[in-house]
């Protein structure tokens, strides 16, 4: 009888734990929730695959019975497009793409600051504007693609480090996104600029264009050309590298700088001044959601996710990468000095910014 009792007592101890948890996670307003369906309508500029856009756009309409359009553009893109709209966006909120552009956008007032409920389920603050501007969804690791096949056959080395990218032999046969419209290109040049200083760092660009073959209009873009060996060395995010490896690409390998590297936090954010203000915030509990972030996984797109209570992806961990090995890289500089150090950038290639610079 006594064992019966303390059987009881664990069992209503541990509901009561339960629902005392559940009781303490926080719930959206329902009126939040009117208010966005009476809006009826939300538009979406994404910036990650569109694959991932569509299957979140898709998920959302389904929960909430809104209806949900969305475009996808590179960040660059987004960023000039809502600069040019000055305050009157033609869409409602962005997802997906790296921070760098969205904080120059919020610098310029270009977003609306808004305090989400389900930020609680955030890694980390680091994971998040401190005034609301955006919520980071996933991380990427910035690193090497390269066809080795391609190097075998030339009778090369794979780089180990961005010193070796420097090297003569690799001449036309690296690509790297262009800072104009990737917010990778624009993560590059701070991350170089964090390790070598400003000055060294448009030294090394300059050195570096001697080998591009190709800068992509999108950041994704050399992963997509390194399995068909078009691309022998593509620089960007090793998420990218691991989708190509899973369509059947087995020659590609992944590197990560040995002087090391820097990351990517994928964000969503609202527009200042959008055209449906509820459905937007709607969409920003819905972004920062297990069911909305592990969408990801469904479509390919292999990124660590910064949700505390999502699972990550399978995929990814067969390929052995850390995503807490990285620098530990200055956001709060980055936000202040991106526009400059781009236009420093390109000052410094002078004639060598040409067409390979890729806008379409």
């Amino acid at each position: 009888m006594k064992k019966l009792i303390s059987l009881l007592i664990v069992l209503v101890m541990a509901f009561g734990a339960v629902s005392f948890a559940e009781a303490e996670k926080p719930v959206i307003d329902p009126e939040l929730i009117k208010a966005a369906q009476a809006e009826g309508e939300l538009i979406i500029y994404g910036s990650c695959e569109e694959p991932y856009v569509a299957a979140a756009a898709r998920r959302f309409e389904e929960l909430y019975g809104i209806k949900t359009y969305y475009q996808r553009l590179s960040t660059g893109e987004v960023q000039a497009k809502i600069t040019e709209e000055a305050g009157y966006p033609s869409a409602d909120v962005w997802f997906g793409g790296t921070t760098d552009p969205y904080n120059e956008c919020a610098k310029e007032g270009l977003l609306m600051a808004y305090e989400a409920v389900n930020a609680y389920d955030l890694a980390g603050p680091m994971y998040r504007d401190a005034d609301g501007y955006w919520y980071g969804i996933y991380k990427g690791i910035l690193g090497f693609m390269v066809n080795t096949e391609e190097l075998a056959r030339l009778g090369l080395e794979a780089p180990k480090g961005w010193k070796d990218l420097l090297k003569p032999e690799y001449k036309d046969l690296i690509w790297v996104s262009n800072p104009n419209t990737a917010g990778t290109a624009k993560l590059i040049i701070n991350t170089m600029v964090q390790l070598l200083g400003h000055d060294e760092a448009m030294e090394y660009f300059v050195a570096l264009d001697k080998n591009i073959q190709q800068y992509t209009k999108s950041g994704s873009g050399p992963s997509k050309k390194v399995g068909i060996g078009e691309c022998v060395i593509g620089v960007g995010f090793l998420h990218d590298g691991i989708t190509q490896i899973l369509k059947g690409y087995d020659n590609i390998g992944l590197i990560i700088p040995e002087e090391g590297t820097s990351f990517e936090i994928g964000a969503t954010a609202i527009f200042e001044g959008c055209e449906h203000p509820n459905a937007a915030k709607l969409w920003i509990e819905f972004a920062l959601s297990p069911e909305c972030v592990e969408l990801a996984d469904d479509v390919e797109s292999y990124q660590f996710l910064v949700i505390n209570s999502a699972k990550q992806p399978a995929a990814v961990e067969p390929f052995g990468l850390d995503p807490n090995n990285v620098i530990d890289y200055d956001f709060e500089d980055a936000k202040a000095n991106t526009t400059k150090y781009v236009a420093d950038f390109f000052e410094a290639l002078g004639a060598a910014a040409d067409d390979r610079f890729k806008t379409e």
